[in-house]
């Protein structure tokens, strides 16, 4: 049974990227802008994360411009860029592809989608004097690890790592590795009493992705909608249902 969270932290990546694709009048944005409406009515139980907020903390740090910086997946590079945009930290900016995958038992394992191994990715950073780490969420905190602890041996040393949003516990877990920066910090226990999604999860495929199977948007699978929306489940499925196909299409 999915636990439902005492709070539900939607991280607003729709708005601005469907705006700039279809126009703040179009059918697409004034889609978003009701269900992002219908999600966070309920203020009790659920927030919305604007990146602006998240980038300008994660932004108030000191730093010398790291030799390499590296994202986690593309949501991780795209973090690098827009945190390079507004502070100058990361002029060479890679990827290392790792994702999480749900098994067909329900379990989760990391998987590189094809790419080397993680060793194999990493190698190149084993003479780079300093390195930043960046992805978009740490939420268990296992996929920030496991790219830390898969460095070049004595590369950790030289690492920071960064993120937009953390939950406490998993960020003090990587920080026994290395320093640590969050944009937004949520406290409480995974799942029961936080829980983090991003937006464009509840419309696109690929925020559940299954391995050796297609994957899903978050509004196909029913059980996770009720246990995050409840009475309002039905109704939010049947937006990002509607919503899907608009924000895909072309401008």
């Amino acid at each position: 049974m999915t636990p439902t969270p005492k709070l539900l932290y939607i991280h607003d990546d729709l708005t601005d990227e469907v705006v700039a694709r279809h126009g703040r009048d179009s059918e697409a944005a004034r889609a978003v802008r009701a269900l992002l409406a219908l999600v966070g009515r309920d203020i009790g139980r659920t927030r919305i994360l604007t990146l602006d907020a998240q980038l300008t903390a994660l932004a108030q740090g000191t730093h010398a411009p790291f030799a390499v910086a590296v994202g986690i997946g593309r949501a991780g590079e795209r973090v690098a860029h827009q945190m390079h945009a507004r502070t100058g930290w990361f002029p060479r900016i890679g990827r290392v592809d790792v994702a999480r995958e749900e098994t067909h038992g329900g379990d989760y394992e990391l998987s590189t989608l094809g790419a080397p191994p993680l060793a194999a990715q990493l190698q190149p950073l084993e003479t780079a004097a300093t390195i930043a780490v960046v992805d978009d969420t740490i939420f268990s905190g296992l996929t920030m690890r496991t790219v830390l602890r898969a460095l070049p041996p004595g590369a950790l040393a030289r690492t920071q790592a960064f993120c937009l949003r953390a939950v406490a516990d998993s960020l003090a877990e990587v920080a026994r590795l290395c320093p640590i920066a969050a944009g937004f910090v949520a406290h409480g226990r995974l799942l029961e009493d936080v829980s983090f999604i991003n937006a464009s999860g509840l419309v696109r495929r690929g925020a559940i992705r299954r391995a050796g199977r297609p994957p899903l948007a978050f509004y196909e699978r029913p059980e996770w909608m009720r246990a995050w929306f409840l009475d309002d489940a039905a109704e939010v499925t049947r937006r990002c249902a509607a919503l899907a196909p608009l924000i895909d299409q072309a401008a």
